[in-house]
């Protein structure tokens, strides 16, 4: 090997082209890491029978420039050759077929086979196929534990990072990892999610969307995880009653807003998302819940925009991205007390428990009709998404990766 240090990156995960938490996460961090590092050697591994994605259609993939990074690009069937083998025999060494490196990052737990003296770190995003296996598929559950066999690999990484506190305890509780080996660092938010003024109001982009002038929005994958049966319960409640609490507006009016209220339900469906779609088809107010299916990355920003609330009311996320989002878009935010959420919002947002849609309910109400606690979450909330970076989030994962390597 050559006199530069070599970080060989497992960019798998990037292979199906989807933009869910994780691959966001190795989208943003890849390029700055790279760019920021012109002293260090960056071999990526690219592996699947079928490549669908194009990889310079990610934003900040410029090959080209990247003049310290290799892509090592590989045809070896994954699902029935890789994994097994990486699992069963521990064989092949990936940092081998890539040419050897100081030490191999997974952004991701993908089992992968790693030679002694080949410092390994991984990124754990969440466990929530040990917490929440109910909410995984038979065939997502198996991955796990045939395929991936995430306890064995992980401790036998020298390293672990988690986007959060509640996942790097997680690691401690469920595995018995020492905090020792853990390292939390928070991922950033993208820098194009901001508040836009005017409004967004753009009649094309309404009408690409199906998106009502007054809307209730929840963004994010389509699956029992993500609370959206509770959150169609949760709507039903505010649009069949009146509150009684005394609002900034009266209640006549407040009744006439409701009225006029949608809720959005965007982003592409995952596993067991049947009961979703059900859920909204038998609701007494299903004309008025609009699902527009996957939003264009370039569209995220203007649909935060034009929300009247975002509401994320998971039971259980390893990060979250999409409230941190919303709230650097200046939308008033209100999801759950659950897992890293808390951690993730600060005092910027309501919390709620995903359990109680009447409580989801007693939430919208405050946000969307008290005119005082609406300013205050979006002022603390464009103010709280700031603190989350994604150059600091590379330069700290940079460091983590050369820890015992310079």
């Amino acid at each position: 090997m050559s006199n530069k240090t070599i970080i060989g990156i497992d960019i798998r995960i990037l292979v199906l082209g989807r933009r869910t938490g994780v691959e966001e996460y190795l989208i943003n961090l890849l390029p700055r890491m790279v760019e920021q590092n012109p002293d260090v050697t960056f071999r990526l591994f690219y592996n699947a029978w079928h490549k669908p994605a194009e990889l310079k259609a990610y934003r900040g993939f410029d090959f080209a420039k990247w003049k310290n990074a290799e892509l090592c690009e590989f045809s070896i069937p994954n699902r029935f050759a890789l994994f097994p083998l990486n699992a069963l025999l521990h064989w092949p060494k990936i940092d081998r077929l890539i040419g050897g490196c100081d030490v191999f990052w997974s952004p991701h737990i993908f089992n992968a086979a790693i030679s002694p003296g080949t410092r390994h770190v991984v990124t754990v995003h969440d466990l929530a196929f040990e917490r929440y296996p109910e909410y995984f598929s038979l065939g997502k559950r198996l991955w796990h534990t045939m395929l991936m066999r995430p306890k064995t690999q992980l401790e036998g990484a020298d390293h672990l990072i988690t986007p959060s506190h509640s996942t790097a305890s997680d690691l401690q509780t469920l595995y018995k990892i020492p905090a020792s080996k853990i390292t939390v660092i928070h991922p950033g938010v993208g820098e194009e999610f901001r508040p836009v003024k005017p409004n967004p109001a753009d009649p094309s982009l309404r009408a690409k969307y199906r998106l009502p002038e007054r809307f209730i929005l929840y963004f994010g994958t389509i699956e029992p995880r993500k609370n959206i049966g509770g959150l169609i319960r949760a709507f039903e409640i505010l649009k069949s009653t009146e509150s009684a609490s005394n609002h900034s507006v009266t209640p006549s009016l407040r009744h006439s807003v409701t009225s006029q209220l949608k809720l959005v339900v965007a982003g592409s469906p995952g596993w067991l998302y049947e009961d979703v779609y059900k859920a909204a088809k038998k609701s007494s107010f299903a004309s008025d819940i609009i699902f527009p299916g996957f939003i264009a990355e370039e569209d995220t920003c203007a649909l935060y925009n034009l929300a009247d609330v975002f509401v994320y009311p998971s039971f259980f996320e390893g990060f979250g991205f999409p409230p941190l989002e919303a709230m650097a878009c200046g939308v008033a935010v209100i999801t759950s007390n659950r897992s890293s959420l808390p951690e993730v919002v600060g005092n910027a947002a309501i919390v709620i428990n995903p359990d109680k849609p009447g409580e989801i309910a007693d939430a919208l109400q405050v946000a969307l009709h008290d005119s005082a606690t609406r300013q205050i979450l979006i002022t603390q909330g464009i103010t709280r998404a700031r603190t989350f970076s994604w150059n600091a989030c590379a330069t700290k994962t940079m460091e983590c990766l050369l820890h015992g390597v310079r």
